[in-house]
């Protein structure tokens, strides 16, 4: 969709410059979705005033009401605003292509160096500071997505909290994700706190319809199947943060499907860390160890798709929708029992991977230098952890 003449007197950029914009942002972007869309506020609103700060807040609301990666989602509508489907299709491409590459080339390394001492010493702090991380994410997610941990607001919320606890412990029980629970609660507290008028008619029940020495080249057209089904699930169910999609990650890639093992999980995530761009482009390393290159672009595109398309299409509707009540309560529910299966999912993670006292030492130190030592970012904090488990596993 190109903008009519009257737009281009307005738009100060041409689609060119926010394609530039993303793909700059894709390869140098650290930090994590919360800084992601720091960065897009800071420079597409407040320094070169491209989007409007209505535009850029109504981007944000659909990025936090649809599934799929916070930052890509909020990148593609920003794209969307003023260029339509051509300008979401860009700046989609652009903001992920970078770290996609990266991760590829990690994954390249990975399956050459990944058998040998040095490399298992390194990946052995990573994944120790990998679990401190997400469970500081975990902790801030829990805020902004349940609610504070004050009296006043766990009374009003305390249906979430309900929503929350139980993901928690049926995910580390169970050590896996069931999708339609997710539906199913999110369905729930829609009828408790904004039952659509079709629920409010007298005989309707609430009901949900459950819904090549690297491996470059190597692949399997059986598990790219596989690994294009599972990943566009996790795209199409998962909301909020790219960390949110860990859950599922971690239940199907090693438990269920067994491709991965737990520390090849953890280092992917570590990986994800220490990459620029959105977090969720773990996939791409995730699936080049299942299935080489073809095996990386399935599982993000897998991913991304999904995220791609409940972007676009409400797009030019999104000022109504956001307005639901229903959809708002959908969400809000799907959103508690997520955060809480992610909680479920570190401690499985973190039974498995602290295996001693210096593990549990870098674990906890990770949490206290991101709350502590201001302006910290992940990336500095996995590479200390490198050098401290390569120094234990060498000198010990």
């Amino acid at each position: 969709m190109e903008p009519s003449t009257a737009q281009k007197d307005v738009i100060k950029y041409s689609l060119a410059d926010i394609t530039k914009y993303f793909l700059k942002l894709g390869a140098l972007g650290f930090g994590g979705p919360v800084a992601l869309v720091g960065y897009m506020h800071r420079d597409l609103v407040e320094q070169r005033q491209w989007i409007s700060e209505d535009e850029y807040r109504e981007g944000l609301a659909l990025a936090q009401l649809a599934p799929g990666p916070l930052a890509a989602q909020l990148g593609i509508y920003l794209g969307y605003v003023h260029y339509g489907v051509w300008g979401a299709t860009l700046t989609g491409l652009s903001f992920v292509l970078p770290s996609f590459i990266m991760v590829v080339l990690l994954g390249m390394a990975y399956k050459v160096y990944g058998g040998l001492p040095w490399m298992q010493s390194v990946f052995y702090g990573v994944g120790s500071a990998v679990i401190g991380i997400i469970t500081l994410s975990c902790y801030k997610l829990t805020l902004k997505s349940v609610s504070k941990i004050e009296p006043e607001a766990i009374k009003s919320r305390w249906l979430l909290w309900v929503f929350f606890l139980a993901m928690a412990v049926v995910t580390a029980i169970l050590e896996r994700e069931e999708v339609w629970l997710f539906i199913l609660l999110g369905f729930v507290y829609m009828a408790v706190k904004a039952p659509p008028k079709w629920m409010q008619k007298k005989g309707n029940a609430l009901s949900a319809i459950l819904l090549t020495g690297t491996g470059f080249w190597q692949f399997h057209p059986g598990k790219l199947v596989q690994l294009g089904l599972f990943f566009t699930e996790a795209g199409a169910f998962v909301f909020g943060s790219g960390l949110a999609i860990i859950p599922f990650l971690q239940a199907g890639v090693v438990n269920q499907m067994g491709w991965l093992n737990e520390q090849q999980f953890l280092d992917s995530v570590a990986v994800a860390m220490i990459t620029p761009g959105p977090v969720v482009i773990t996939v791409g390393f995730i699936g080049f160890l299942v299935s080489g290159f073809a095996g990386a672009a399935v599982a993000a595109l897998g991913v991304f798709f999904p995220c791609f398309v409940f972007t676009v299409l409400p797009a030019p509707y999104f000022k109504k929708i956001a307005k639901n009540a229903s959809i708002k309560a959908f969400v809000d529910g799907i959103t508690a029992a997520v955060v809480g299966a992610l909680v479920g999912s570190v401690f499985v993670i973190a039974t498995r991977s602290i295996v001693d006292v210096p593990s549990a030492i870098i674990a906890i130190l990770t949490v206290l230098a991101l709350i502590y030592i201001k302006k910290i970012q992940e990336p500095y904090i996995i590479l200390v952890a490198a050098i401290v488990g390569f120094c234990i596993k060498t000198f010990s």
